[in-house]
């Protein structure tokens, strides 16, 4: 970690602010913060609702410091947890100096994107509409793109078209954002990719092979805890317990013979290993907590705090 004392003085006309990546699930929110910040920081996977803590990602340039705030997707919530984020989402909407609103470039402005918008227009917030997944768009997206700046023009807002993925249209998106942030200082030290410490990350790697080696039930209903991290002269060596719900998911959760953590911890090995540029031991437990998402003093255990807004 970089050492915060270490914060240079910025250059004139430098600008610096936080912007919110706010949206439905699985528009491309962490894709998008892994893209622009140059290395990744956010669990992404084809599963919805990927994330779940506010995770902030950091790019600074030579006139400019974005801070990036990554929340969960606004959605309909079906349990306690569910709750807690889109209720931190939305406070997110509040706390920054410019919101980008993602949405799925893919079909045309719906329900799902109207519930956001309605939110965002109630709000103080400067706003830019951001069209993602420009790249697998179908050969005509104009009726697609025309439906989202129909809706942006209602309130007034700037619309941006790129790609999370591949980075196409990406430099003229941090322009626009930076023509609307003000004058500012660093408020983190310029070589910083994100606030979160590694054993954070470390859950959050762990919990992303889950999301993308098991089906059905499984993926919503686990939480990470680190629980122990030692380093040693040859190797970090991690233990860390996956909760789940039911017996059942831990029967999942392990595989038959033990195939399934065995697989799920070799691939979270080798993410911890590019985090933290060394070998990494890696040891897996399985404990069933039941009707955690429910529970806030366990929401409260896992991370999953309600925050202020």
């Amino acid at each position: 970690m970089s050492d915060f004392a270490v914060i240079p003085t910025p250059p004139e006309g430098f600008r610096s602010g936080f912007v919110g990546l706010i949206g439905r699930p699985n528009v491309g929110k962490s894709t998008l913060l892994n893209q622009l910040v140059g290395q990744k920081v956010a669990i992404t996977s084809p599963v919805a609702q990927t994330t779940r803590n506010r995770l902030q990602g950091i790019l600074t340039q030579d006139q400019a410091q974005f801070i990036f705030v990554d929340t969960p997707g606004i959605h309909k919530p079906h349990h306690q947890l569910g709750k807690v984020l889109v209720k931190n989402a939305c406070a997110a909407i509040n706390a920054v100096d410019v919101v980008l609103f993602l949405v799925d470039g893919l079909g045309v402005a719906g329900r799902g994107d109207r519930f956001v918008f309605d939110i965002l227009a109630r709000s103080e917030a400067k706003v830019i509409l951001g069209i993602n997944k420009a790249d697998e768009q179908p050969e005509n997206p104009q009726f697609i793109d025309d439906s989202y700046a129909a809706m942006a023009a209602e309130q007034g807002w700037s619309v941006a078209k790129f790609s999370a993925l591949t980075g196409e249209g990406c430099a003229e998106l941090l322009d626009m954002l930076s023509e609307r942030l003000d004058p500012g200082p660093y408020y983190y030290p310029p070589d910083l990719v994100t606030d979160q410490p590694e054993r954070f990350i470390m859950g959050e790697l762990i919990r992303e092979q889950i999301l993308l080696h098991t089906r059905q039930e499984v993926p919503h209903s686990v939480a990470i805890a680190i629980d122990k991290v030692h380093e040693t002269n040859n190797a970090t060596h991690v233990m860390a317990t996956i909760n789940v719900e039911r017996p059942s998911q831990k029967g999942i959760m392990l595989g038959k013979g033990g195939s399934m953590i065995k697989t799920i911890g070799t691939a979270a090995r080798q993410q911890m290993q590019k985090l933290i540029a060394g070998r990494v031991h890696l040891e897996l437990f399985v404990r069933v907590q039941p009707s955690w998402r429910q529970s806030r003093t366990l929401l409260s255990e896992f991370g999953y705090r309600q925050e202020d807004g």
